[in-house]
This record gives structure tokens, sequence and C-alpha cells, in this order.
């Protein structure tokens, strides 16, 4: 993954607002907003840099409050991404076409990757089951990467 926008930059901004207008509703949007953010962060922090949390998140607090409104933030968002929700997201067609096209630094087949790493933290955070949907849809695309030889 390529380190080009990893952090909060007015580009990256619009680029994650490009994937979200792609949605046809307001749940929709709202969905691809929620998982092209939080994909983006999750990229963000494969880094050998020290991140300062602190800063991050509020930049993208901000962000996010000014996108679609208060009760949401990173956390919100990366709980949102470890809840079956993000499944249907991650199969959307629409989605994946959109993300790959305006974040291109982040590379479609890093999706299951990054919401496996997006689990484990979760795990480690809260030390809750990281068992369900989301894991059997990570496992799911392990197994057809392997039939297809990859």
């Amino acid at each position: 993954m390529s380190q080009e926008n990893a952090k909060l930059d007015v580009a990256l901004q619009d680029k994650i607002l490009a994937v979200t207008r792609c949605g046809l509703s307001k749940s929709e949007s709202e969905g691809f907003f929620r998982v092209a953010l939080g994909l983006c962060y999750l990229a963000g922090l494969m880094t050998k840099e020290t991140l300062d949390f602190k800063a991050l998140d509020k930049e993208f607090n901000k962000f996010i409050y000014r996108s679609i409104g208060s009760g949401h933030s990173v956390t919100s968002i990366l709980q949102y991404m470890s809840g079956e929700r993000v499944i249907k997201v991650v199969e959307s067609q629409r989605f994946l076409r959109a993300f790959g096209d305006y974040c291109p630094h982040v590379p479609v087949e890093s999706i299951p990757f990054l919401l496996g790493l997006n689990l484990g933290v979760a795990k480690d955070i809260s030390g809750i089951d990281v068992r369900g949907p989301v894991a059997d849809w990570i496992e799911k695309q392990r197994i057809l990467r392997e039939e297809a030889g990859g």
C-alpha cells in the first residue's frame, strides 16, 4: 500500500467523498463513506513512522463530523467495519469500482487484510470475540484467492 495520502489531506477527503457520492441512497452513501474512510485510515496506519493517534483521530473526527454529522467518529466507523453491515458494502460492485477508481493508493485486493487488521485491533483493545460474519467473509476471500491461484 502506497503511503501517498496516508494523512487526511484535502485530496484524500475529496476521494472519500467521491466514493460516497457513488451510493444510490442516503444509507448506501453513508456505508460507502464509512468503509472508504475506514479503509484509508487503516491503510494509513501501515507505516514505519511514529503516528500521533490523538492528532490523527482528531483530524479524521473533524472530517467525519463535517461530512455525516454528529454521533460518528473514527471509533464508530471502525466498529461498523467489524460488524455484519460492512459485508454488504465490500461486496457491492459499485463500491469496489468507485473505491478502486478514487482511492487507488489502497488496493481493493487489500480489503480482506485491512478488515482482518481491524478485527485484530478490536480483539486486542476490547477483548471481543471476533468470530462472526466479517471473519467468515475474510476466510471466504482467502479461499477464493487460493482457488484462483493467488
